[in-house]
C-alpha cells in the first residue's frame, strides 16, 4: 500500500489531512497495521482535550501488541470515529478511508507543512 499523495505524515506513523474548514483528520497509517494484527481495542482521547505535536494521545491494542499514538500537530480534538472504536478493526484494514481516527482544529496550522509528504514518508519507512 502506498501513502495517499493528498496527506502529510509524521514520523510516529500518523498521517494529517486538513479538511475544507481547516481541522484536520488524522489517523494511523498502513505501515504500523502490518504488524500489529489483528486490533482488537482503541483507545482516543475525548473532544475538547488538547493535544501537542509529538505527544502520546492515545492507543491501539491488538492481538500482539500495544502501539501508542501520537499527535501529528498541536490543537484541540473537535471530534473523534466513534466507528473506529466499535469496529478497531478498520484503523488497520482501511487507515486511510473509515478507519481515521480523529480531527484536531490546529492552533498553528503551518505546523502541518513541517510534516512529511507522502514521497519522504516512504523513504523514511523504508518503502520507497
Amino acid at each position: 500500500m502506498r501513502p495517499p499523495a493528498d496527506r502529510r505524515f509524521s514520523r510516529a506513523h500518523v498521517w494529517a489531512l486538513r479538511g475544507e474548514q481547516g481541522d484536520v483528520r488524522a489517523g494511523l497509517t498502513h505501515v504500523p497495521g502490518a504488524f500489529l494484527g489483528d486490533v482488537v481495542s482503541v483507545e482516543l482521547p475525548p473532544p475538547r482535550t488538547e493535544v501537542s505535536a509529538g505527544e502520546p494521545i492515545g492507543l491501539v491494542e491488538s492481538s500482539s501488541t500495544v502501539f501508542e499514538l501520537f499527535s501529528p500537530l498541536s490543537g484541540t480534538v473537535v471530534d473523534v470515529n466513534a466507528e473506529a472504536e466499535a469496529a478497531p478493526r478498520k484503523v488497520t484494514e482501511d487507515p486511510y478511508g473509515e478507519g481515521w481516527l480523529l480531527d484536531i482544529r490546529p492552533s498553528d496550522p503551518v505546523e502541518l507543512d513541517g510534516l512529511l509528504g507522502a514521497e519522504e514518508y516512504e523513504r523514511f519507512a523504508g518503502e520507497g
